[in-house]
């Protein structure tokens, strides 16, 4: 067996569970789920069409590269969403299945694990960066969120000396689980670390079509490095995918673009690893990609229960409304496991604590005392969880406004 699947740590739902174990809700109230951060809205009616018009697409077995038309279909959105000059859908575009893979894959491309370097992540982070790092042979090292920056990392809390062993940069934009966004200043810091140290940037952006404000859609990492001059996207690459912009997790599209010569080597090992998207899926991702009115009512959905909630939480909770992204990050006024806990045995509402999506590092751990909500359930069940949530703090002994 590979000695590095010991090294990696339960997901926090597995903690979750166990947390949860011995708990007996009250039967009288509802459950409702703000826990798991999977759209619940309805998958678009032309993008089921598409699925069904284009069935004859499980008969053959699809290119590891994707369909040229797919390809194009992504480098269109990225123009027309970013401003970019023309993207190269030959070479730097490349179809994955859900961002989540390729995330994980990339890592076992990049790095050189007889060198054991360092891969940074933000803290609170996405597992996935973490259990990546570990199995690729890196060290992960976490660079804490700090609310003082809008919950932005504290990059220049990096030393030379560790920016020098780092190889690979996880960057989450629009965050999870703060909904923060990076601005140009803070790209351009991490764009002439990179330049000085040679390390590559993976742009998680998975958020990046969740925001709440039309007129201010959040910068990309592709977007920020071509106003900043950088054309060719050296070491630079980001993931999307359609799961939350087009409320089609169970459907697995996503793509990487950015630096062609990264895109290469990501190719050839996908090649020999087998992630190749069917057509069926591809047919239904191009009419995704080509849309955008769905996504707009997608928009509007999620920024009718931010404007529902908050109201309701602000009363009872230290808790600010995020840039993007559909969840919320509030203070709990105990210990967040405990708060969560209690939440359910009370109120038969789960959520997540904050102190699970991150790691405990010299600073300590910037997700305790903090509880992430995911607003995924139907508006009138939002609203129902977040008066019982708002009843639950004020319930506590050292409940408070903070």
């Amino acid at each position: 067996m590979n000695p590095r699947l010991g090294l990696l740590q339960p997901y926090p739902f597995e903690k979750l569970r166990a947390l949860y174990a011995d708990v007996v809700p009250p039967a009288s109230l509802r459950p409702v789920s703000l826990s798991i951060g999977e759209p619940k809205h309805a998958t678009p009616a032309f993008i089921e069409d598409a699925i069904r018009q284009n069935l004859s697409g499980l008969s053959g077995y699809p290119p590891t590269k994707g369909s040229p038309a797919l390809r194009a279909a992504i480098a269109g959105w990225l123009e027309r969403r970013y401003g970019l000059p023309a993207i190269d859908p030959d070479t730097q575009v490349l179809p994955v299945l859900g961002s989540r893979e390729a995330l994980f894959a990339f890592a076992q491309v990049v790095i050189d694990g007889a060198r054991q370097p360092r891969v940074l992540c933000p803290n609170p982070f996405y597992q996935i960066y973490e259990g990546a790092a570990l199995l690729a042979g890196a060290r992960p090292t976490f660079v804490n969120a700090d609310p003082a920056r809008n919950f932005g990392c504290d990059w220049a809390s990096v030393s030379p000396a560790e920016w020098g062993e780092t190889r690979l940069v996880y960057v989450c934009s629009p965050g999870n689980p703060a909904g923060n966004v990076m601005d140009l200043d803070e790209w351009k810091y991490l764009f002439e670390q990179a330049d000085k140290y040679g390390f590559i940037i993976a742009s998680d952006e998975c958020y990046s079509e969740i925001y709440l404000d039309e007129a201010e859609p959040p910068l990309g990492a592709l977007e920020a490095a071509h106003r900043l001059g950088r054309g060719d996207f050296h070491n630079i690459v980001v993931f999307s995918s359609l799961s939350k912009r087009s409320n089609v997790p169970g459907m697995r599209s996503g793509f990487v673009a950015g630096d062609a010569r990264l895109l290469a080597r990501f190719l050839l090992y996908r090649t020999y690893h087998g992630s190749a998207m069917s057509d069926v899926v591809s047919a239904a991702s191009i009419a995704a990609w080509n849309d955008e009115e769905h996504v707009r009512e997608n928009r509007r959905m999620y920024r009718e229960k931010f404007d529902a909630v908050l109201p309701i939480l602000q009363e009872a909770m230290d808790i600010q409304r995020p840039q993007a992204s559909f969840y919320l990050w509030p203070r709990t006024p105990i210990d967040d496991a405990e708060f969560t806990r209690g939440l359910l045995a009370q109120e038969n509402v789960t959520a997540l604590p904050g102190s699970y999506l991150a790691r405990e590092v010299p600073a300590g751990n910037p997700g305790a005392n903090r509880v992430r909500l995911a607003l995924v359930a139907p508006l009138d069940e939002c609203v129902e969880a977040a008066h019982r949530l708002a009843r639950y703090a004020r319930s506590l002994p050292t409940s408070r406004i903070a």
